[in-house]
Order: C-alpha cells, then sequence, then structure tokens
C-alpha cells in the first residue's frame, strides 16, 4: 500500500504536487499559530471568536505568497538540497514579520493586544513545520523511486527539438534528474516544454540554490563556436559543470546520438571561425600518394596521419622514434581498410634509416613533424635540442631531396621568429635548411617543392599547458602560471593538421607559410576558462571561497611573454585559402649555411655547449 501511495504522489502532475503542499502549509501554519497561542496561555482550546479566527488565519494568508515569491514551491521535494532549510527560515521570517506588522496595526485599531511571546513561538514552530514536512516527503519519495547518491539534477540549455529528446533520453537512462530548461526565448521562458518548466538564463542561480543543478548540459546541435563562447561566459561562475551535444552534423551522420553528452573542449571557446577545408588541395596532396610522416607519434604528426589515411593514399609510412607511440598510431590506423600502413621505428639523427625509408617505400610527400618541441627541456638539453632538430631536419631534407620526393612539408613554430629558446632557434635554422634545398631543386631543375609551415601552439598537444592544466585541476589544484600576462596563440591539432596539408599543396617551393591564428590569449583566461568549463569556480582575492586557485610561478628561462608568427607582418601575402599566408621571400637570411652547418656540427661533437649555442643564434639574427 506505501508503495502504491508513493508511487501515485511521485506521478502526479506538477500543479497537483503545488495545490497539495500549499494546502498543508494552509493547515501547518494556522495550527502553528494557534499552538502558539495555546502555549503562551497554556489553554487547549479551539478559537471560538470571529476576532481570534481571523488572527489565526492571517499568519497562512500573508505566508503563502511570501512563500511563493522566495520558490518554495518551485523546488522538487525529492531533490531538495539540505542547503534549501536556509531558504525556508528566511521565507517564515518575512512571513512571521509581515505578520507582526498586521498584527501591530490590529491593536491599533484596538482589537486586542497579542503577546510578545506568539510571533516567536509562530516562527519557530512554522518553521519545524514547513522545513520537517519537506525533508520528511523528500525522505519518503526518495525511496518510493529507488533513487542512487550517484543521482544528480540537470538543467538543460536550449528547450528546442534536440533538447526535448535529450530531456526523454536521459529520463529513460534514469540515472539524472532534470530541473528543467534555461532558453533564451522570452516566448518560451515560464512555459513548460515536454513536462518541464523553461527558465530565463538569469534564473540559473537559482536552480543551483533551489534544486543542488550541478551541470548544464548545452543542446543546441547547431550552435558555432562564438555564441557557445557567450553562452559559457554567461554560465560559468555558478559552480556548475558545462556539457554539450555533439554537433549538428555528428548527429545527422549517426556518429553520435542524441543522449551522447560530451564535455566540451577548451578549443571550442577560442571564438575561431572555421573555414571548410579545400578538398582539392588537399586531394591533389594525398590521393593515391606514397606519404611519410616523421614524429608519426607525436601529437601533429598523428593527426597529420589520421587526416592522409581518409584521402586514400596509396601507402603511409609511420617514422617514429618512440616505439609505443609508434605502436598506438599504427594499430589505430590499421583499423581503416584497404590503407597500406608501414611501421618504421627510427631516429631522424639516423641518416641512414631515414634514407633507407624513403628510398625503400618510394616515398613521394615527406610531413616533418619530427622534433624535440618542449621548451624548458630542450633548453637544459641544448646539444641534443640542436642534435635532433637541426640536424635530423637536415638528413630528412638531404634524403628527401636525394631520393627525388616531390613534395617536403616541415612543421616549424612561432617560436622561430626572433627565437630566445633553443628550440624555436634550432627551428628557424630548420626552416632555413628547407629553403637551401629548395634553392638547390631549383638550380637543377628537379621540379621538388620545399616548404615550411609556421603556427603557433595546439591545444592538447603533448607538453602543452592543456593536458597540465587538466591534471592540476582534477587534482583540485593549484593551477599553475608562469606570468598571469603572457599570451600565446592557439588552434586545435585538427585544424593545424588540416591546413598544413593544404599549404604543402600550395608551396610553390622555398616557402615559409604562416596559419592565421586569430588573436593571442591570454594564459590566464584560459586556465580560468578550464577550471569554470570543469564545474568550479576560481580563487582569488575577489572570491576567496573559490574552488581552484591560480599561482604564479615565474616565468622559465628561454620564454618569451608574446609570441610572433612573422619577422615583418606587412610583407605576408594572402594564398587562395583565408587562413594560410605565405611570407616574403626576404624572411629568409642570405649567410653561407653550410660553413655554419660545419661549425655547428663541430660543436657538436665536441661536446661544446657554449660554442654550440653561440653558433645557433649568432647565425640567425
Amino acid at each position: 500500500m506505501y508503495k502504491k501511495l508513493r508511487s501515485a504522489l511521485a506521478n502526479l502532475p506538477r500543479v497537483w504536487k503545488r495545490v497539495i503542499l500549499i494546502a498543508f502549509d494552509i493547515i501547518g501554519l494556522s495550527l502553528a499559530l494557534w499552538a502558539s497561542y495555546a502555549l503562551r496561555y497554556g489553554a487547549w482550546v479551539f478559537p471560538n471568536t470571529l476576532d481570534q479566527a481571523a488572527i489565526i488565519l492571517t499568519g497562512p494568508l500573508i505566508a503563502i505568497p511570501v512563500f511563493v515569491r522566495m520558490g518554495l514551491y518551485r523546488a522538487v521535494i525529492r531533490y531538495l538540497p539540505e542547503r534549501a532549510i536556509w531558504t525556508i527560515l528566511q521565507a517564515m521570517t518575512i512571513a512571521t514579520v509581515c505578520w507582526v506588522v498586521l498584527v501591530f496595526l490590529s491593536e491599533m485599531s484596538g482589537r486586542g493586544v497579542v503577546p510578545r511571546s506568539v510571533p516567536v513561538l509562530y516562527w519557530a514552530l512554522g518553521t519545524v513545520l514547513i522545513g520537517g514536512s519537506r525533508f520528511a516527503a523528500k525522505k519518503f519519495l526518495w525511496v518510493s523511486n529507488g533513487m542512487r547518491s550517484s543521482d544528480h539534477p540537470v538543467a538543460i540549455y536550449g528547450a528546442g527539438e534536440a533538447g526535448a529528446q535529450l530531456a526523454m533520453a536521459l529520463r529513460r537512462q534514469g540515472n539524472k534528474f532534470i530541473v528543467g530548461f534555461i532558453d533564451d526565448s522570452r516566448a518560451l521562458q515560464g512555459r513548460d516544454v515536454a513536462g518541464l518548466r523553461v527558465f530565463p538564463p538569469s534564473d540559473l542561480y537559482i536552480l543551483v540554490e533551489q534544486y543542488g543543478v550541478s551541470e548544464v548540459i548545452l543542446s543546441i546541435p547547431s550552435l558555432n563556436a562564438i555564441r557557445q563562447k557567450e553562452i559559457v561566459a554567461k554560465i560559468s561562475g555558478q559552480g556548475v559543470k558545462i556539457r554539450t551535444l555533439p554537433h549538428i552534423a555528428d548527429l545527422v551522420s549517426g556518429k553520435y546520438l542524441v543522449n551522447q553528452i560530451r564535455e566540451i573542449d577548451i578549443d571550442e571557446l577560442l571564438g575561431r571561425s572555421s573555414v571548410p577545408a579545400d578538398t582539392q588541395l588537399v586531394r591533389e596532396m594525398v590521393k593515391g600518394k606514397t606519404i611519410m610522416v616523421t614524429g608519426a607519434g607525436g601529437s601533429i604528426g598523428s593527426e597529420l596521419c589520421r587526416l592522409i589515411v581518409k584521402w586514400a593514399p596509396q601507402r603511409l609510412v609511420l617514422f617514429e622514434a618512440n616505439e609505443f607511440a609508434l605502436y598506438q598510431i599504427e594499430r589505430e590506423l590499421s583499423a581503416v581498410r584497404d590503407r597500406s600502413i608501414v611501421p618504421i621505428l627510427g631516429s631522424i639523427v639516423d641518416k641512414v634509416r631515414v634514407e633507407h625509408a624513403i628510398n625503400s617505400y618510394g616515398v613521394q610527400v615527406v610531413f616533418h613533424a619530427a622534433a624535440h618541441k618542449h621548451v624548458p627541456l630542450v633548453e637544459v638539453n641544448a646539444l641534443e635540442g640542436i642534435r635532433n632538430n637541426v640536424l635530423g631536419s637536415l638528413n630528412v631534407a638531404d634524403a628527401a631531396f636525394n631520393n627525388g620526393v616531390e613534395s617536403f612539408v616541415l612543421i616549424s613554430s612561432d617560436k622561430a621568429v626572433r627565437p630566445t629558446n633553443v628550440m624555436g632557434a634550432t627551428k628557424r635554422w630548420a626552416e632555413l635548411i628547407v629553403r637551401q634545398k629548395s634553392i638547390e631543386a631549383l638550380a637543377k631543375g628537379t621540379g621538388q617543392r620545399f616548404c615550411a609551415v609556421r603556427f603557433g601552439n595546439v591545444l592538447g598537444s603533448n607538453g602543452s599547458v592543456v593536458p597540465l592544466f587538466k591534471e592540476q585541476i582534477a587534482k583540485g589544484g593549484p593551477v599553475t602560471l608562469t606570468d598571469p600576462e603572457m599570451t600565446r596563440y592557439f588552434m586545435s591539432i585538427h585544424e593545424a593538421a588540416e591546413l598544413i596539408v593544404q599549404a604543402g599543396a600550395l608551396s610553390q617551393g622555398g616557402d615559409v607559410f604562416l596559419l592565421e591564428m586569430g588573436s593571442p590569449i591570454l594564459i590566464r583566461d584560459l586556465a580560468e576558462n578550464m577550471i569554470r568549463l570543469a564545474g568550479f569556480s576560481v580563487r582569488d582575492d575577489e572570491s576567496p571561497s573559490g574552488d581552484i586557485e591560480i599561482v604564479v610561478t615565474g616565468k622559465r628561462p628561454g620564454e618569451k611573454m608574446y609570441e610572433e608568427l612573422f619577422y615583418d607582418e606587412t610583407s605576408a601575402n594572402s594564398t587562395r585559402h583565408p587562413k594560410i599566408l605565405r611570407a616574403a621571400s626576404s624572411d629568409a637570411t642570405h649567410k653561407d649555411l653550410e660553413v655554419a652547418l660545419r661549425s655547428l656540427i663541430a660543436a657538436l661533437d665536441a661536446q661544446s655547449e657554449r660554442d654550440a649555442r653561440h653558433i645557433l643564434f649568432d647565425f640567425i639574427k
């Protein structure tokens, strides 16, 4: 019988649940006020005059509108958070004060005196009745539905068709309680969609306080990056985790289902306008070709491989020095049918190994992504960084030139512009080596194209700040910054890989391509966005009770406050792709590279870091 009663109460329409609550509150507060008088006078008799009955009834008549205004009838009893007791205390205090004011006015009109202890007793008894009834009902109804401690209330941002489908899917799963929708449309606000109330975004704090909402799910599949960034900025900082539906194209293609909610990637908040890939350029560079990617297991290298394998190359050669990284990418790509994948374990400093790989498989296109890129590590291991990034690049470029490779693309870095660290300087040398090979190809009329593609940081790459921040946030902080004013250019790995391939197709030989990176981003803003996306608040001087603190540790050796993509921004020329620029040919030194290379090799052989650094930086000044 109890189960039937619980089930019946739980399945009642929300309007009837509110009617029952209001009726209970009227009766309960009337009894509380009567009991207050009875305790004061020690006489447990019901009111026998019209004035006494009127005073008893005024309590609930004043309290109910206050309770409505304070949102006590909006809260869902089954998911009433413990902190709701404070709202009940506030509501009961306001109702009692209003009743006292009314009673005082009644006394002035000669309708009797109310003892001073009655309002205090009424407030105490009313609070116990109202609060106790709510939490007792919560316990009763919670058991009825077999709710688990893992269940948590969520709100859905977007009351459209996708939002309604998501609500139904989550209800079927049964592990989340949907408090309601949030929507910007005033026409929908205050209405019910799929049986759920639609709230304006400004009411999110109420949903958090009253319902204990801990997660907001964006259910607008066609949302663009700029609008998504605006919405996240609007609702972040409330201590809620923000997740989203997949993009509409992924839903239509069947890649995701409507109930497959995913985390919001930080690169979605960059506000970058996306430009579809020029399929003609990608096809021209990849289709039917034998392609080799050095550093195939790294962040950029592996993403290049994933992109290339989709465009039907004749063969994809994976050249990688890290055994486990090579195993992982080879296993992933081998799952793609009708693709010839060749894994080669080797280092680019091994000239014979590189030459053999290119010659044995008739490689036509080389994407040279292998490099030591972690600035602080390369700074303290300068000789190894120079040997790998400079001499390794020389080995790959020589082997490509000697074996008739059609296209050679060097993945460079914005740190190559006016470098202040060893990593940036080695990348600049690699650019000059590629340019030298292009000059040789032009002189001999081989038709080979050598180019470099320069860009900034990619989000989520190995050694970048994003994985570090995620790890620090998962541990509860603090998040460490080297300098709060430091800025960097950022783009997603997928976008970078697409643009690299298209830049290679645009090459005329000797080019340095610059990927349009948008505006530089403050690293501190990046950290704050990641903290808020994870459902936490930032702890600082303005919010000392926040969840995660950001700590400044100071700049590391070789770090620049601001990175640059151009030696001379005015000299960059546009190409047929709006996101790819071509640096002017004067963006390269005309000094004797071969002589400088011999001096650098001698310094490396002598293990003289001082001489190697001196040669490295002096040559590119």
